[in-house]
């Protein structure tokens, strides 16, 4: 019988507060805590020259917010820019030589993984909390009503005053930026994916804002009448009713019409509002799309250009 070598629980341990501590040495300092006048949060700085993120919705509506460093400094900050779809914002404050950290991947997480939170939840400044990743891809609803995907599901310890801090790998290297708690829940909690925060950093730090497609109509999901879809080979059990068109604009120029269903963008099924926004991106400014509605009992394909 082969006999393995006892591991000491003290050794174990050891290499499990090792990790966590190297990961508060190397990110820690570039953690601040973000406040404006109808609360508060935290942040994590990314250059030196003072630029840092958040959630969007601890910025909310302000321009200008205040922001503490650990080392125990005060800094008047000014909102770059905001994307509440992604619930993510970047605020500049003035100097250099910051303690800044790595932005790490998040497409090469594993489920099981260690990551570390740190931030300043119930106002505990620099408050470390550590855990796994639960889960990946998960989708949750930001405050505009649109779908986030791809979102980190971890058991995290997080509470009011987390959210825009740093969710961490062993390395120290940032892979998430905390967003949401469901209240009444243990061990749940969601960050926005660092590769989601990449591109959006980019667009809010060159133009203050994330560029997306608009169509100017109102919609909802609308279960389709399977005698319909049996009859034009529609495979799809639900679709988008277009319930107000505003004129003038994208969908009003194509001749999309109140109560037309959406069947299909460029191809592809569409059966949710969330499916729609998801081919409204920066590239579709312009781009001339083919849907396909079903009017009544008559099947259309339209042209639509959205604007932005």
């Amino acid at each position: 019988m082969v006999r393995f070598p006892e591991v000491d629980d003290r050794e174990l341990l050891d290499a499990y507060s090792n990790a966590v501590i190297g990961v508060v040495e190397k990110v820690g300092p570039a953690v601040v805590g973000v406040s404006v006048k109808q609360g508060g949060g935290s942040g994590v700085l990314f250059t030196p020259d003072g630029y840092l993120m958040t959630n969007a919705h601890v910025v909310r509506d302000a321009r200008s917010v205040a922001v503490s460093l650990p080392d125990g400094s005060s800094h008047g900050g000014h909102v770059i820019g905001s994307d509440p779809p992604t619930d993510l914002a970047v605020v500049h404050i003035d100097g250099s030589h910051f303690p800044a950290a790595e932005l790490g991947r998040s497409s090469t997480l594993r489920v099981g993984q260690l990551v570390v939170a740190i931030g300043n939840p119930l106002g505990f400044s620099s408050t470390v909390s550590a855990g796994v990743v639960s889960a990946l891809g998960r989708t949750l609803r930001a405050q505009d009503g649109r779908l986030m995907d791809g979102i980190v599901q971890s058991d995290v310890a997080l509470n009011p005053g987390n959210s825009g801090g740093p969710l961490v790998d062993s390395g120290g290297r940032v892979v998430g930026i905390n967003t949401a708690v469901i209240l009444g829940a243990q061990g749940l909690s969601f960050s926005v994916p660092v590769d989601t925060a990449r591109w959006v950093l980019g667009d809010l730090m060159t133009a203050g804002r994330v560029r997306r497609g608009l169509l100017g109509l109102a919609a909802q999901n609308r279960p389709i009448d399977r005698r319909l879809a049996r009859a034009y080979g529609v495979l799809q059990k639900s679709g988008v009713e277009v319930i107000e068109v505003v004129p003038g604009k994208p969908a009003d120029r194509a001749g999309l019409k109140p109560g037309d269903i959406l069947l299909s963008i460029e191809g592809a099924a569409v059966e949710s509002v969330d499916e729609v926004h998801r081919f409204l991106g920066a590239s579709s400014i312009g781009r001339q799309l083919q849907v396909r509605v079903l009017r009544g009992v008559t099947p259309l394909e339209i042209i639509v250009a959205p604007e932005e």
